[in-house]
């Protein structure tokens, strides 16, 4: 169940108990409080913006498959769509798992460099 806090309308004419606000755990479906419980002053519920808190990127179909085909040990199949998915997006990290795929897929990269 949420938690609303409520404020008086008129900090002059309140209590001790709703001077400061004070919060009432409601079903949503229960109408909103108008006074105070303690000193029937009129009170309004206190509106808030919801928190949206997105840490780092957000994970992509592509980033749920990679990750499924890591755990099944198809470090190939995870390798390759890695790269192809790095090359359109231009994402750094899925550049470094793809070679840390091809890796553990038997590829070795090392002859290859000049």
């Amino acid at each position: 169940m949420p938690t609303y806090e409520y404020r008086p309308v008129d900090p002059n004419r309140s209590c001790d108990h709703c001077r400061s606000g004070f919060e009432v755990v409601q079903r949503m479906t229960e109408p909103g409080l108008t006074v105070c419980p303690q000193c029937k002053n009129p009170i309004s519920r206190v509106l808030f913006a919801p928190t949206v808190v997105i840490k780092g990127s957000p994970v992509t179909e592509t980033d749920r498959k990679i990750k499924e085909y890591e755990k099944e040990g198809k470090w190939s199949h995870a390798a390759e769509l890695a790269d192809k998915e790095a090359e359109k997006t231009k994402r750094e990290d899925l550049k470094i798992r793809a070679l840390e795929n091809y890796k553990k897929a038997g590829y070795n990269f090392d002859k290859y460099d000049t």
